[in-house]
């Protein structure tokens, strides 16, 4: 009886044992990398060619996008699925060229109230009743009734107002714009202390319109802003330029590097992640530890040309080799950027020469010296890649005119996506 009683406590010491290491373990795993978050855009594309245009093109950009920044992307007319059953596992959604009707429109203030994350282009602000749904266009959005817009079509330069929000890291000052037709607002947003505004047109672009009658020679007029009570982004581009007797596209929303950096950096916050994190199935980049860089256009390393370890040695690519010169350590130097240093000398950190912005400015090693051309926010694409952003010009690393030869040194340029800007570690 005694042995039974033994077999049975030990039995039962080993179930507890087994349920606390399940429930350990079950608390414990989303410790691992986080799953892909979903997003889903919903859009009419019945109304103006221009809007129609922007829809299809959407619908190509951002597939392609999400596949490189580890999340998911769909599009859909169904606007019945605007409701907490349809939504169930999207963390983000999309109005591409509307707003939702009227019997959808409860279920989505609960989703954003919730936490749902919220990117909003162009049309889905524009409305001449605001108060017709208040809290979306007066409270939500700020933006009001729309009061005048801009033609035809044109690219700006933008002043980023914001320069710390995540979804502007590592913008310089001023970007240009992709071309689209822009809207003005009968509210101040400026007066509203829930919006942030991230970006406003620079004085420097006016006038703004082709058209005498339909321009703006000066003001205020704000392009990307937040609601800081909320997880959202309005984004005032989405009109495509258009040739309207033969139906063709003659612009694209998407022509812009530096925009679509903001695009896709805003996207990665409001789904729960940073531009640093890389997507599900990646490791993080250890600060500690040395790792080769190799490009992916080139398949060559970066490297210290003849293993200088002085300020001013050249940062070129060269036929990988294990040397130290081709050794590289991602330090933090905060706020989401690192220090690149070279295993040579690591006191020795990649350097945009003359803490230059321009395109094509040359990159060599110096002394760290805290230096904003000293810092690079390195941007996951997946399977290892990266894009490494200049924090005091917004421009990425780059090998010039894709070349594939020794001995070419590296230059920032104008961040484009193309396999020149792509770095895979390790």
């Amino acid at each position: 009886m005694a042995r039974k009683l033994l077999e049975r406590a030990l039995v039962a010491s080993l179930a507890l044992l087994t349920a606390i290491a399940t429930g350990l373990l079950a608390h414990t795993a989303p410790a691992s990398a986080a799953a892909p978050f979903k997003v889903l855009a919903f859009y009419n594309g019945t109304w103006d060619a221009a809007h129609i245009d922007f829809d299809k093109e959407a619908r190509d950009w951002f597939p392609k996008a999400a596949a490189q920044n580890g999340f998911t992307w769909e599009a859909t007319t169904d606007w019945s699925r605007l409701s907490a059953t349809g939504l169930a596992g999207y963390q983000v959604i999309m109005f591409l060229d509307d707003g939702p009707p009227a019997e959808r429109r409860a279920a989505f203030q609960t989703y954003v109230q919730n936490g749902g994350g919220f990117l909003g282009f162009h049309v889905s602000a524009f409305t001449t009743s605001a108060n017709s749904w208040s809290w979306y266009y007066n409270t939500f959005l700020g933006s009001g009734n729309f009061a005048t817009n801009t033609w035809g079509p044109t690219a700006e330069t933008l002043r980023i107002d914001n320069r710390n929000h995540p979804s502007t890291a590592g913008l310089p000052a001023t970007i240009q714009s992709s071309v689209s037709e822009w809207y003005s607002w009968s509210n101040d947003l400026r007066q509203n202390p829930d919006i942030d505004i991230l970006a406003s047109l620079d004085a420097s672009t006016f006038p703004v319109g082709t058209d005498p009658n339909q321009q703006w020679r000066s003001g205020y007029y704000p392009i990307l802003w937040t609601n800081k009570n909320y997880k959202m982004l309005y984004a005032n581009f989405g009109h495509n330029g258009m040739n309207y007797e033969t139906n063709t596209r003659t612009s694209s929303t998407f022509d812009s590097a530096q925009q679509n950096q903001w695009l896709i950096q805003g996207l990665l916050w409001l789904g729960g992640q940073s531009p640093t994190t890389p997507p599900p199935g990646d490791s993080p980049i250890d600060p500690a530890a040395w790792y080769p860089v190799t490009n992916k256009n080139s398949g060559k390393c970066v490297d210290a040309r003849a293993a200088g370890t002085v300020n001013g040695t050249v940062v070129q690519q060269y036929a990988c080799n294990g040397s130290t010169a081709q050794q590289y350590q991602f330090a933090s130097a905060g706020s989401g950027y690192v220090r690149i240093n070279n295993r040579g000398n690591a006191a020795q950190a990649l350097d945009v020469t003359g803490m230059s912005t321009a395109d094509n400015a040359k990159i060599q090693t110096w002394a760290y010296g805290s230096t904003a051309n000293q810092q690079w926010q390195p941007v996951a694409e997946g399977g290892g890649y990266y894009h490494f952003v200049n924090r005091n010009s917004g421009k990425c690393l780059d090998v010039p005119a894709a070349s594939t030869a020794d001995s070419v040194q590296l230059v920032q340029y104008t961040c484009n996506g193309t396999a020149a800007q792509s770095f895979r570690l390790g």
